[in-house]
């Protein structure tokens, strides 16, 4: 098991290139089971739940071959419609095989998922959604198994917004006899890429990026390529590392339009972002402003940056509110934090932040994905040596992290423990 350490006191400056986003890429990935023939996507990250998912794609009989970024699926021969547990219970994304698979074959058994531990995340809006489609449920021994001759077409309301559950029916809506119409959907820009992805298959998609989402669905869909889109939690990481170290960091290969709610936080902070075509450039201010932050559904602010932002906060002058909307146990990075001296105090779904003048390095555990991310931020700017432990959580969803914060000077390296 590896440990990343970081050294604190160093301004970053340079330039980062953004990989592509592993929640635009999964759902896309998934999406090759709609159709026969080989479907070829560029710009695919280097990341641990990118190769979980395409070990669950070869399992179900799909042919998967992968060069540097660039994957090619081929879903002719499907031999299995079961994702086992041992493939899913590392990821929650794998339930996005599921309506893949009963789209095209009629029937799935997918095993409940796993991943991070930040909060319930059911499934149960997946369900509701494709049994509104016409498929049987049944929840047995683990396993979720569902079947249809044929999907068809149906009026879907999420009770609450769900991206999975959006992408999952949007995928199964897609070869449904009729028109299907998802109200209450997400927006997010990697539902959008997967409705633009199925939409190059063949597929009638129309409100994609809004709450309203009409999909006219399609006897077949034909295999294509596309490029996945930037990930956005990993440029919005480095905006917050920049503003955090006093640096001067420009990030290529992003998309700065999915960014505005960071952008907007980040400049209130006192720090200058500045928009290059596909590029930003954040350049830290003079001192940390505290502001309040609140996360929402896209094109709010997003839970996936909460623990980094906290992080600035917890260098800025004054106090600052953190409230949690989405995920009921996303302060878990918080005891970390304290242990390298920062001060903040949670009731519910709230984080009172108070600014304090330094952290100070010590050895960490990485509860989850973006808590990670925030302990490495942390050790960039705390007195001394921090050690963060259980970094798998890490490499699930940044591509050599450590690699691209050396580029631009911060002092961090991986060791076996």
């Amino acid at each position: 098991m590896d440990k990343i350490v970081v050294e604190g006191g160093n301004c970053l400056t340079g330039t980062v290139a953004i990989s592509g986003a592993k929640n635009a890429a999964l759902p896309i990935l998934a999406s090759a089971l709609l159709t026969d023939g080989m479907c070829t996507f560029t710009n695919v990250p280097d990341l641990q739940d990118i190769r979980s998912i395409l070990l669950l794609l070869e399992s179900l009989g799909a042919t998967v071959t992968s060069d540097a970024h660039t994957v090619a699926i081929d879903a002719t021969n499907l031999a299995a419609s079961e994702a086992p547990y041992d493939l899913v219970r590392k990821m929650r994304a794998s339930i996005l095989v599921l309506c893949p698979l009963v789209a095209r074959l009629g029937h799935a058994r997918v095993s409940l998922p796993g991943g991070c531990a930040i909060g319930a995340r059911p499934i149960n809006l997946h369900l509701k959604g494709l049994e509104r489609l016409g498929a049987t449920i049944d929840i047995r021994h683990g396993y979720v198994e569902a079947r249809a001759r044929r999907l068809k077409g149906a009026d879907i309301y999420f009770d609450t917004v769900t991206v999975t559950g959006t992408e999952n029916i949007m995928m199964a809506a897609a070869l449904a006899d009729g028109v299907s119409v998802l109200r209450n959907a997400a927006r997010e820009p990697e539902v959008v890429a997967l409705a633009d992805v199925l939409v190059k298959m063949g597929a009638s998609i129309q409100g994609a990026g809004t709450a309203v989402i009409t999909i006219n669905g399609v006897k077949e869909l034909r295999p294509t390529q596309t490029e996945i889109i930037p990930d956005r939690i990993e440029a919005g990481t480095f905006m917050v590392a920049a503003a955090l170290t006093g640096g001067d960091v420009t990030l290529t290969h992003c998309q700065p339009a999915h960014l505005s709610a960071v952008c907007d936080k980040l400049q209130q902070t006192g720090a200058n972002v500045e928009i290059q075509g596909t590029s930003l450039r954040i350049t830290a201010g003079q001192a940390i402003g505290s502001v309040d932050v609140r996360t929402q559904t896209y094109p709010g602010f997003p839970t996936d940056m909460q623990a980094q932002f906290m992080v600035l906060m917890s260098c800025a002058e004054g106090q600052s509110i953190i409230k949690e909307t989405i995920f009921e146990n996303r302060f878990i990075h918080v005891s970390e934090l304290r242990r390298l001296g920062a001060d903040i105090t949670v009731s519910g779904d709230t984080a009172v932040v108070r600014g304090v003048k330094s952290l100070f390095g010590a050895p960490v555990m990485a509860s989850d994905l973006r808590a990670s991310a925030s302990l490495v931020l942390a050790g960039l700017v705390a007195e001394g040596v921090t050690e963060i432990n259980r970094v798998y959580h890490i490499d699930r969803g940044y591509e050599q992290i450590e690699d691209k914060m050396r580029q631009i000077g911060a002092s961090i390296w991986r060791e076996k423990m």
